[in-house]
């Protein structure tokens, strides 16, 4: 059975990659990983209700954020390749560092998708942050240094407060008659309904609030912005294509746990509230932004509120969260390597500094603003699809008038993206008009990205819109 080797096998070779002295060799093995975590990502999808014991399980909505996370890992290696290079001329004492660590993320990550038993889970995602926080500090500067460290606290806080709701779903399945040892998610489930609601409502909100600092949602998100603006390009694109999906899942199981029991308006009543206030945070402080990887950081805080919108008003609207999740892993993946272009060339991340990427670079301004409009939820790209399934729940909800709240501040996101993005693209170069020679990686990886939201958006192959359905049913959604 593949379900626990793409666990395995991916951490076997990030282990070997730590004796590893050559950034080339190391890159064989990253690939390697990546290679072998997509053949056994696929080949799962022949097998969706795979099993090992009581650790492991594969359901509908495992695998379709185990699938975004293999394709935005293997696009991301495929990026670390002209990427390290690049630093390795710059740092060459701790790109061999960067590999090993990238990997043991990759498997901490699959962990999380594919685990049965919530302990596990909580373990797993404890394991991203331990995996990452050397990749954020890749730079070693002092800005990386203070990124890092409050990424470790902030994090660490969440995650023991995270498992202090673990410990109170236990409580509250103590009491029920179909009880059974073990934290399954399974054996939660069944005991649901039997469960005590007090203490079932107290865990949940200690999820939400554990893993929801992890998935970045006010007011719980202030690591997030410092950490994606120093971590290496790569490692942004998988923080908020991937890592960012993997801490929803975990709310989400417990969001299920409520569904079970049959007592979970209170829990999309937080969702909606808490979607909500990242929405509208997010785009207040994306108008003006100065540096322009905080941007698109501030623009995964605004979409993971989208996501945690759709699933708290229910019905299609989960559809649409479950959608959405798709075309930001794409559009944002695509967006940071990007970042990583310009960073590359330019050697700032401040916006200010930032002009003429439409001569200068001109694939790399060209990927930029079709992203731009795909992030910004504009037809026919995926996003405006999912974003239209969601805001169609707001005006059918009890408060129809969340559908205006709702666009309005889209549209104050998508503004002041453009505000930034713009003139980073149009304005003239004060220094250097000359076109520069673009290495052939970093504009095929977020071809591929971009084509990947247009695609979404024009058709939905039937076996994604029928998984996409599937993950959906399981929160209650049509």
């Amino acid at each position: 059975m593949m379900l626990p080797w793409i666990i395995i096998l991916p951490a076997v070779l990030g282990l070997m990659a730590f004796f590893t002295r050559s950034v080339k060799a190391s890159l064989a093995i990253l690939i390697s990983a990546a290679a072998v975590h997509v053949y056994g990502t696929f080949t799962l999808w022949s097998d969706p209700g795979a099993q090992v014991g009581v650790l492991l399980k594969l359901d509908s909505m495992g695998l379709l954020f185990l699938t975004i996370l293999s394709v935005i890992f293997a696009a991301a290696a495929l990026y670390t390749i002209p990427y390290l290079m690049h630093e390795n001329r710059e740092h060459p004492v701790v790109t061999t560092r960067f590999v090993p660590y990238m990997i043991l993320f990759l498997s901490a990550m699959t962990i999380v998708t594919v685990s049965d038993n919530l302990a596990l889970m909580w373990a797993a995602v404890e394991g991203t942050t331990l995996a990452s926080a050397p990749l954020v500090y890749f730079h070693r500067r002092k800005e990386s240094l203070e990124a890092t460290w409050k990424y470790l606290i902030l994090c660490s806080v969440g995650i023991a407060v995270a498992l202090l709701g673990t410990f109170f779903l236990v409580i509250a399945a103590s009491g029920s008659e179909n009880a059974t040892p073990g934290l399954t998610l399974t054996a939660l489930m069944n005991a649901a309904p039997g469960m005590s609601r007090p203490w079932l409502k107290v865990a949940f909100v200690l999820a939400l609030v554990g893993y929801g600092t992890k998935m970045g949602l006010v007011p719980f998100h202030t690591w997030l912005p410092d950490t994606h603006s120093q971590s290496p390009s790569p490692v942004s694109a998988l923080l908020s294509g991937a890592l960012l999906n993997c801490a929803f899942l975990a709310i989400l199981r417990f969001y299920q746990v409520c569904i079970a029991s049959g007592n979970y308006a209170f829990a999309q009543t937080l969702l909606v509230i808490l979607g909500f206030a990242s929405l509208g945070v997010a785009a207040a402080f994306m108008v003006g932004q100065a540096d322009y990887k905080r941007l698109f950081a501030y623009s995964s805080i605004e979409n993971m509120g989208i996501m945690a919108i759709g699933v708290g008003l229910g019905g299609n609207a989960i559809y649409g969260a479950m959608y959405h999740a798709v075309n930001h892993a794409a559009c944002k993946a695509g967006l940071f390597f990007l970042a990583g272009n310009v960073l590359m060339h330019y050697k700032t991340t401040l916006a200010a500094d930032v002009r003429g990427v439409s001569r200068r670079l001109p694939l790399t301004g060209a990927l930029l603003a079709g992203l731009f409009l795909a992030i910004g939820g504009t037809p026919p790209f995926g996003s405006f699809w999912s974003e239209f399934v969601i805001f169609q729940a707001t005006i059918n909800s009890a408060h129809p008038w969340l559908g205006g709240a709702y666009l309005v501040m889209l549209a104050i996101g998508f503004l002041g993206m453009g505000g930034v993005l713009l003139p980073m693209l149009q304005a003239p170069a004060e220094k250097d008009t000359k076109v520069q020679k673009e290495n052939a990686l970093t504009i095929l990886v977020p071809l591929v990205m971009a084509a990947a939201a247009l695609g979404l958006g024009l058709y939905i192959p039937p076996v994604m819109a029928d998984l996409l359905h599937r993950a959906a049913s399981l929160l209650g959604g049509l």
